[in-house]
């Protein structure tokens, strides 16, 4: 993962080069924002999984780089007043606290069209088709019936609008929605640009969906039990705002038990991938034994 994250961190540098531009405050928030490090866990499920079908490590590498825009994006509008009102994301003063409110706004929606101005070119993939399909799904994983809607979902309920009722299969449904669309894409992003059997798509759809729920629980457990040192964010956000987690329906135990539990049967979808997959089934045991 270390070895991806800086790859992916080379590639963004590239497709994001120093402005010299008068619009160059964006573009310096958009590097802000993108180069912040992180885990890179989504970029590393785009490379492991175009790997096992033998795609160009570089367009690998440039689609990854274009799903963390996204994903950067969101962490940027996230952490608003008007969402969660954060000061800290990745260790640093979040972007509007590093420049201003309008130019995280701006910056966020210029890492998201540029992710999509990516996907379009040549070199995500050589065929049309493909470059198409990627642009597709990546567009249904982050909107309004995708991360949005789990997004949208989760501000409804913190500030009771509607008559949303959070039970597991409730919150559930709204992280599968929220985090586990973005992951759900990197993990198909490879069988699109290797185009690969449904059979295969349908393994890693499987492992991404157990794989985004074990993440999000252990987020939940994170949230209640690390530092912001560790973390890099603030901690203890969701408990102060009253919010209903996995941590509170299930307790500490048990929502660590469930993510375990979830972790194993994503590795049990990779039989098919043999040892080829090993990568995929350790980043399924990292995301519920890490400790940020």
């Amino acid at each position: 993962m270390a070895e991806t994250s800086e790859a992916v961190g080379t590639r963004l540098s590239e497709l994001l080069p120093p402005p010299d531009a008068p619009e160059a405050r964006v573009l310096e928030a958009m590097r802000y924002a993108a180069m912040g490090g992180g885990k890179r866990l989504r970029p590393f499920l785009v490379v492991r999984s175009a790997a096992l079908f033998n795609v160009s490590p570089s367009a690998a590498l440039t689609v990854a780089a274009a799903l963390e825009m996204v994903h950067t994006y969101s962490l940027v509008h996230d952490d608003l007043p008007a969402m969660d009102d954060d000061d800290l994301r990745r260790g640093r003063p979040t972007c509007h606290r590093q420049f201003d409110e309008a130019t995280a706004i701006l910056a966020g929606d210029a890492l998201l069209t540029r992710a999509f101005e990516i996907l379009a070119d040549p070199a995500s993939h050589a065929d049309p088709a493909v470059r198409c399909e990627l642009v597709r799904e990546l567009a249904e994983a982050a909107g309004a019936r995708g991360m949005v809607g789990g997004q949208m979902v989760d501000l409804m309920v913190e500030r009771g609008i509607g008559d949303l009722s959070m039970d597991v299969a409730a919150i559930t449904r709204m992280h599968q929605l929220k985090t586990g669309r973005l992951i759900s894409f990197a993990c198909l992003a490879g069988p699109i640009m290797g185009k690969a059997p449904a059979r295969m798509r349908a393994c890693l759809q499987a492992y991404a969906r157990d794989l985004g729920l074990a993440f999000q629980i252990a987020d939940d457990v994170l949230d209640e039990t690390g530092s912001a040192q560790d973390l890099g964010k603030t901690p203890g956000k969701d408990a102060a705002a009253g919010k209903t987690t996995f941590v509170t329906l299930l307790g500490l135990d048990g929502a660590r038990e469930r993510a375990r539990l979830l972790s194993d049967q994503a590795v049990g979808h990779l039989e098919v991938f043999g040892p080829e997959a090993d990568l995929l089934r350790a980043v399924a045991r990292y995301v519920v034994e890490r400790d940020r």
